[in-house]
């Protein structure tokens, strides 16, 4: 009786098989790759509007104005020179969320060019992802820049 070693390595395996043949992947279209380009787009744009809207959501308390931010660093500025470490610390970092803060108001400005944006492509991207109106309105979109974008209950 002949016994037949029945382990084979794996490169003698290979060396058996046959080399696959390669499938040709199919080209995407034109229109697919513009289809493609305009979902990052429109995905972009929502985004940066949601960003924006969750940035500049109300806050509890009595609004600041900038009038009011740029007194209080110069007290912070004033209140520096005679304060002991740890109270430096902190109003350091008062100093540096007030400055943030202060940029955020100016970026408001921002906030009408953001939302022109958004209302342009929310109906088609809404359609597109199946979004609800009270998907959005969940969020924290308002309910105007949901009509003018033509997306309703």
């Amino acid at each position: 009786m002949i016994w037949v070693n029945t382990e084979i390595t794996k490169s003698e395996r290979e060396k058996s098989e046959m080399p696959a043949k390669k499938i040709a992947k199919p080209k995407m279209s034109q229109a697919h790759k513009a289809a493609l380009a305009s979902g990052r787009v429109e995905g972009r744009i929502v985004r940066e509007y949601l960003e924006a809207v969750e940035m500049h959501r109300p806050k509890r308390g009595r609004k600041r104005t900038p009038e009011s931010i740029k007194s209080r660093l110069n007290s912070i500025k004033t209140a520096l020179n005679e304060a002991d470490a740890v109270t430096k610390l902190k109003l350091v970092q008062e100093r540096m969320d007030l400055e943030h803060e202060l940029a955020n108001l100016n970026a408001k400005r921002n906030m009408n060019e953001i939302e022109a944006r958004f209302v342009k492509i929310a109906a088609a991207y809404s359609k597109r992802n199946n979004i609800t109106y009270t998907a959005w309105r969940e969020i924290g979109v308002d309910p105007n820049v949901l009509r003018k974008a033509g997306i309703n209950k």
